[in-house]
């Protein structure tokens, strides 16, 4: 009890200061393991492990860079908590930062992927690549791992039409990266003529309108009364597939897979890439 208002000390000011530190390490707690969900098919990836020590430094400097705007934009739509002003969205990208590079230094530390015998720019490569898509996890964790607020609700609900295509570009970009260095997806548009990719680009098309809006998922988006379905088709399915192809074009070209090569591998290439990343786009209201 207090001497003077005879009411506990847990009424004491110092409370809101404790509420708050708690609230921050189980916000930082679900960032190591959004982190770890989102990048441990890639952790796991051979290909991953060498292409961080063998690609080019500037190519994997642009990424990285290009990484701090998509985190902010990721804050603002679907990150840690409502934020009140741009400062709060940039701080929680470079925490989420901090804590992708931790999570994948100590993982890959781990699975002895980096040794202290190793060039510093080896140990460098590995961990700021694998920090990419760890990143987007620590910042999309509160948000998947945490309990709905009604502001995060309603700010999923009201997104405009430019953040439904940024979102849709983040899961093209997650999704894509998973495969577009392994050397099984430069083997299938070997493999496939140019019929069954145009028949591969058309399914990418259905299942990315069926996806959102065809077989209504929940979390997908709900059309507008009113709004008929080619209006729908051309504004979302077909802009997010071009949005798709240009992310799969950058992701190749960013891990070295259109050097030396004819554009009709390119193109073969990037529609086959194109598959996996168009269900990541669709699906991207249902999986961020």
């Amino acid at each position: 009890m207090t001497a003077d208002t005879g009411r506990p000390e847990t009424d004491s000011p110092d409370r809101p200061a404790y509420e708050d530190n708690r609230s921050f390490l189980v916000g930082l707690a679900r960032a190591f393991a959004g982190a770890l969900i989102f990048s441990l098919p890639m952790l796991m990836t051979m290909e991953m492990w060498w292409i961080g020590f063998t690609m080019t430094p500037w190519r994997l400097a642009l990424l990285l860079i290009l990484l701090i705007p998509l985190l902010i934009g990721l804050s603002v739509v679907s990150g840690f908590k409502v934020n009140d002003s741009l400062r709060d969205d940039i701080a929680d990208a470079f925490v989420a930062i901090a804590v992708a590079v931790v999570m994948s230094a100590v993982i890959l530390g781990i699975f002895n992927v980096l040794t202290f015998d190793m060039p510093a720019r080896e140990v460098i490569g590995k961990i700021a690549l694998q920090s990419f898509p760890a990143a987007i996890g620590a910042m999309l964790a509160r948000d998947q791992l945490g309990e709905k607020t009604p502001e995060s609700t309603q700010r999923q609900e009201s997104m405009t039409y430019g953040q439904e295509l940024f979102l849709m570009g983040v899961g093209a970009l997650f999704l894509g990266l998973n495969i577009a260095p392994t050397e099984e997806m430069i083997l299938l548009s070997y493999m496939m003529d140019p019929w069954r990719e145009i028949a591969l680009l058309l399914l990418s098309l259905v299942l990315m309108h069926a996806f959102v809006y065809a077989v209504e998922l929940p979390g997908g988006s709900k059309p507008s009364v009113g709004v008929g379905f080619w209006s729908l088709f051309l504004r979302f399915t077909v802009v997010g597939y071009v949005i798709v192809l240009a992310i799969c074009l950058y992701l190749l070209w960013t891990f070295g897979r259109t050097d030396g090569t004819g554009l009709a591998e390119i193109i073969s290439a990037t529609v086959v890439l194109g598959f996996p990343s168009a269900i990541g786009a669709a699906a991207a209201r249902l999986i961020l």
